[in-house]
């Protein structure tokens, strides 16, 4: 059966499509717009992504194992805008509708799993660092290739995925590699170099 054409696929949140999706992640941001609260990142498979992100959905407790991220509000607005950014134009480059920033959305957030990855990749190495890293952060992040992003979230996964396991192993060493490192524009390879040092091939969809 073909594929649907970009202009007939069903689209939602950002780049979500749940006619093909088998994998996604969902952002929880609560309504009001306190400092110190919580938004949430979870990932979803199978039955679970039925209806992701077309009804309200209760928040994950701080053990559920689908739970990846807790940020709190400041840290999440210091990112997001810059996340957002950047799958804005990934998407744009595949053809996709774009998906506008909102700070307090009416529902959570459904978004593609490559972008869920790297979005897992920024939260994990600011969440307890000082806010006035981030913009490093950033810089470190976007000199990143997409699929130096999904690696590192492969290996960060596997052995402190889940959002309560802050500054152990990978996850402090993603605080140590792109929060704490200083950024030096110019310096070192290109994100296209890198990525044909690592012989990686894009997935179908290039996010």
């Amino acid at each position: 059966m073909a594929r649907p054409s970009d202009s007939a696929r069903r689209i939602v949140g950002l780049g979500f499509l749940p006619d093909e999706a088998r994998h996604g992640f969902l952002i929880d941001i609560p309504k009001g717009s306190g400092s110190s609260e919580i938004i949430c990142i979870t990932e979803h498979r199978g039955n679970d992504l039925d209806h992701l992100g077309a009804r309200t959905v209760d928040r994950p407790s701080p053990n559920d194992a689908s739970l990846r991220v807790v940020i709190d509000r400041n840290r999440w607005l210091a990112l997001a805008p810059a996340f957002w950014d950047e799958a804005n134009r990934r998407l744009r480059a595949n053809g996709l509708p774009v998906a506008k920033f909102i700070k307090n959305p009416a529902k959570p957030v459904p978004v593609h799993p490559s972008l869920g990855k790297e979005l897992c990749i920024l939260c994990w190495a600011v969440e307890d660092a000082s806010p006035d890293d981030i913009p490093n952060a950033l810089h470190n992040w976007e000199a990143l290739a997409p699929e130096e992003r999904w690696w590192l979230y492969t290996m960060t996964v596997a052995t402190t995925g889940q959002a309560m396991q802050k500054g152990l192993g990978w996850r402090k060493a993603l605080r140590a590699a792109i929060a704490d490192n200083p950024f030096v524009k110019g310096e070192g390879l290109s994100p296209k170099a890198r990525r044909e040092l690592l012989g990686h091939s894009q997935l179908s969809l290039s996010l």
